[in-house]
C-alpha cells in the first residue's frame, strides 16, 4: 500500500484545510496540540478536535494506530494523530504520560526550545542532557507507547535519549545541519546515532529551515533529501512539513515564548521578520504534496525508497511504536 503522512502540522485549522487533505490524498496527520499548555489546556483542544471529528466525519477522524492510516486511505479520510511540542501538558506529573497517551497522544518532544524539567532545547546556552525525571519519562513513555520527540532538542540531549531509550525515537521536523545550519537543524552525529537505532527523520519545509529559506527549490530539497537516504538509508526517512497555515502571525509569539518570557523570542526568524515567513512557491499547503513526490522522482531514489519517504515509513514507525510493550 502507498500512503501519504505528514508527520507535523500546526495549523490554524477549519474545514478548508480539511478538505485540501483530501485533495491532496493526505492518509494522516500528525497535529500539534500543545506548544505551552498545562495538561487541562491540552485536555481543551482534545475536545476542540472531537467537535471538529464530529462535524466532518467524512473528512477527518481521530488516528491511534497504524491501522487508522489503512483505515483513512481505504475510506477516503485524513486520520488525525496528536502530539506535543513541549512536555508541558505532563507538568511534573509522570503518571499523566499514560493519561496522555489515553487521550491520544502519540508523540511528545522533550522540550520546545527551552530547558524543560527533561531535557534542554536547542536555544539554551549549555546542555546538561537528560535530567533524572527525563530518564524515567522516557522509560513511561516507552512503556505506553508515547514516542518520544526531540525536534526542539540540543545535541546532548539528543544524543542521550535515543541511547536512553528502549524504542526508536524520531525527529519528527527538521533538516540536516549539512545542508542549512539552523540552529533546528540537526547534525550529522544526531542523524546518524538517531537511524542507527531505527529512529526516523522528518523533513522539514518551514522556510527558516531550509537553505536558501523561501527561495529554496524543489530540486535543492529533493536533494538533499537524496543525499540523506545515502548517508542514513532511506528506510529511516518521512516527511514532517511544520506547515503552519492559515495563522496570523500573532500566533508565533506564542509558539516562542508561551509563558515564559516578557520578551520576545525571535527564535528561528528575525527582529525585521518575527512572525511567519512567506512558504516557498512549491509548498503552501496539503495540496501541494505531489510537487514533492514529482521532485524526488527526478532523483535517483527508486520508486520503493519515495514511497517510504511519502508515508510508508511513518506508518511501520507507526505500527511498532503506538502500543504498549
Amino acid at each position: 500500500m502507498e500512503c501519504l503522512i505528514d508527520n507535523l502540522q500546526y495549523a490554524n485549522w477549519s474545514e478548508k484545510i480539511f478538505r485540501q487533505m483530501r485533495q491532496g490524498g493526505v492518509d494522516a496527520v500528525h497535529v500539534t496540540i500543545a506548544y505551552h499548555e498545562t495538561f487541562r489546556e491540552m485536555v481543551l483542544q482534545v475536545e476542540r478536535w472531537n467537535r471538529y471529528f464530529e462535524q466532518f466525519p467524512d473528512l477527518i477522524f481521530m488516528g491511534r494506530t497504524g491501522a487508522d492510516v489503512r483505515l483513512a486511505r481505504e475510506t477516503g479520510r485524513t486520520a488525525i494523530f496528536f502530539g506535543f511540542q513541549n512536555p508541558s501538558p505532563i507538568e511534573d506529573d509522570i503518571g499523566l504520560v499514560e493519561i496522555c497517551h489515553t487521550l491520544g497522544a502519540r508523540f511528545m518532544q522533550l522540550t520546545y526550545n527551552n530547558q524543560s524539567l527533561l531535557a534542554t532545547g536547542c536555544y539554551e546556552d549549555d546542555d546538561t542532557g537528560l535530567t533524572r525525571m527525563g530518564k524515567q519519562v522516557v522509560t513511561e513513555m516507552n512503556r505506553v507507547g508515547l514516542v518520544v520527540d526531540m525536534s526542539h532538542s540540543a545535541d546532548r540531549s539528543t544524543l542521550e535519549a535515543i541511547d536512553h531509550s528502549s524504542r526508536p525515537i524520531a525527529i519528527t521536523h527538521a533538516n540536516p545541519a549539512w545542508w542549512h545550519p539552523a540552529r533546528r537543524n540537526k547534525s550529522d552525529e544526531v542523524l546518524t546515532a538517531l537511524t542507527k537505532r531505527g529512529g526516523m527523520l522528518g523533513f522539514s519545509v518551514y522556510p527558516h529551515h531550509l537553505k536558501d529559506g523561501p527561495a529554496c527549490t524543489i530540486d535543492s530539497f529533493c536533494a538533499m533529501v537524496a543525499e540523506a537516504a545515502d548517508r542514513y538509508g532511506a528506510q529511516h526517512l518521512g516527511i514532517g512539513t511544520d506547515l503552519c497555515q492559515d495563522h496570523p502571525d500573532s500566533v508565533v509569539e506564542w509558539m516562542r515564548v508561551g509563558r515564559w518570557s516578557k520578551e520576545i523570542d525571535y527564535g528561528e526568524g528575525s527582529a525585521d521578520n518575527a512572525g511567519f515567513p512567506p512558504m516557498p512557491t512549491w509548498f503552501n499547503d496539503n495540496r501541494d504534496f505531489g510537487q514533492i513526490r514529482s521532485g524526488l522522482e527526478k532523483t535517483n531514489l527508486s520508486a520503493d525508497d519515495i514511497n517510504g519517504i511519502m508515508g510508508n515509513n511513518w506508518l511501520r514507525f507507526y505500527d511498532d511504536n503506538f502500543g504498549p510493550v
